[in-house]
C-alpha cells in the first residue's frame, strides 16, 4: 500500500461506536419486575399506603380517642372522612394509627420467620447427614402443628404476664411478633435446604472449597448470596401471612388492647353494627384487603424477575442482538497490502 494512500485512509472520519453498557443480575431482574404490570400496581399501592399511615397522623391531627357521642356512627363526610364509630372517634385518625401496628407486625414477623428459616436451612443444607435429619425432623413437626388454635392459646396463656413486664401495647406487640413468626419459619428453612443442597455442589463453590475457603465464608460468600431471590419471595408471602394472622387474633379479642385500633380490632369493633353502620367495617377491610393483595403481587413479580430459569433465557435468547451492538463493526476496511 502506497504512503498516499495509507495517509488517505488515515485522515478519514472514523465512526464512534457506543457500547451498550454493561447490567448486573440485579439491574436486570429490577427491569423484569417493572415489565410485570400487577407487581408494578402492587409496589405503587403498598407504598401509598405506608406513606400514608407514617405521614398521615402528622398531617390529620385529629386525635385517636377523641369521643363525641353527638357525632356518634356518622357516615364519611368533610369533617371525618372515614366516619365515626359508636363513641364518635374519627375512623381516619385511627385507621392512620393502627396501619402502622398490622404493618410493623407484619414486617417484623417475617424478619424473625426470615432468620429463623435462613439458619435453620443452610444448617441442614451445608451440613446434611445426622444435623439435617434432626433439623427437618423438627421442621416437620412444626409443620405438623395447628397453627392459628396453637396461635390463639400462646396469646392467651402469656399475654397478661407480657402486659405487666411491657405494658399493654409493647407486651401484645412483642409477643404477636413472636409467636407469628416463630411459627412462620418452616417453609423458609425447607426452601433454604432445598436450595443448599443444590448449590453446594456447584463449580464455584467447589473452587472456593480447593482453594481452602473455610464452611463458614463457603457458606455467607458464595452459597447464600445465590439462595437469596426464593428466600425474598417468600418474605413478602410472609409479610402478607402475619397482616392477616393479627387481624385474625385482633377480630376474635385476643389481639391488642380496645384502646389500640389496629384494623383488625376496628373489625372487630364494628361487627355489631354492620346493618347500621357497615362503613366501619368497610375502610378497615379494604385496608387488610389492599395490603395483602398489594404484597402478593409484588411477591409474584419477584418470584419471575429471581427465576435463574428467566435469566438465563433473557440472556441467552438477547446474545446475538446484544452482541451486534456491544461489537463494533470495522468503520473502513483498510485495503490489504499488496
Amino acid at each position: 500500500m502506497s504512503e498516499s494512500a495509507r495517509s488517505e485512509v488515515l485522515a478519514r472520519p472514523v465512526a464512534l461506536v457506543t457500547r451498550r453498557p454493561s447490567t448486573s443480575l440485579w439491574g436486570d431482574a429490577f427491569r423484569r419486575f417493572r415489565k410485570h404490570r400487577l407487581a408494578t400496581f402492587g409496589a405503587v399501592v403498598l407504598t401509598i399506603m405506608v406513606v400514608a399511615v407514617l405521614a398521615g397522623p402528622f398531617v390529620y391531627r385529629v386525635p385517636i380517642d377523641e369521643i363525641d357521642f353527638k357525632a356518634k356512627l356518622e357516615t364519611p363526610s368533610m369533617a371525618h372522612p372515614f366516619g365515626t364509630d359508636d363513641l364518635g372517634q374519627d375512623l381516619l385518625a385511627r385507621m392512620l394509627y393502627g396501619g402502622r401496628i398490622s404493618l410493623a407486625v407484619g414486617i417484623m414477623a417475617m424478619l424473625i420467620a426470615l432468620t429463623l428459616g435462613v439458619a435453620v436451612g443452610a444448617t441442614a443444607g451445608h451440613l446434611g447427614g445426622t444435623v439435617d435429619h434432626v433439623l427437618m425432623r423438627l421442621t416437620d413437626l412444626f409443620l405438623s402443628l395447628p397453627q392459628l388454635p396453637l396461635l390463639l392459646l400462646i396469646v392467651y396463656l402469656f399475654r397478661d404476664t407480657l402486659k405487666k413486664l411491657l405494658g399493654p401495647e409493647a407486651g401484645v406487640f412483642v409477643l404477636i411478633v413472636a409467636v407469628i413468626g416463630g411459627l412462620r419459619w418452616m417453609p423458609v428453612a425447607r426452601l433454604v435446604r432445598a436450595q443448599f443442597l443444590s448449590l453446594r455442589e456447584k463449580e464455584f463453590v467447589e473452587a472456593a472449597r480447593s482453594l481452602g475457603a473455610p464452611p463458614f465464608r463457603q457458606v455467607l460468600r458464595h452459597i447464600l448470596p445465590n439462595a437469596m431471590g426464593p428466600v425474598i419471595v417468600a418474605g413478602t408471602i410472609d409479610v402478607a401471612a402475619a397482616i392477616i394472622a393479627e387481624s385474625s387474633l385482633s377480630f376474635l379479642g385476643l389481639g391488642f388492647p380496645p384502646d389500640i385500633p389496629t384494623w383488625g380490632r376496628i373489625l372487630f369493633d364494628a361487627k355489631d353494627n354492620l346493618d347500621f353502620a357497615p362503613h366501619w367495617a368497610l375502610f378497615p377491610g379494604t385496608a387488610i384487603f389492599l395490603a395483602v393483595l398489594a404484597i402478593n403481587y409484588i411477591g409474584d413479580g419477584l418470584r419471575d424477575a429471581l427465576d435463574p430459569r428467566k435469566v438465563l433465557g433473557g440472556r441467552t435468547g438477547a446474545a446475538t442482538p446484544a452482541a451486534k451492538d456491544s461489537v463494533p463493526e470495522p468503520a473502513l476496511a483498510a485495503p490489504a497490502d499488496p
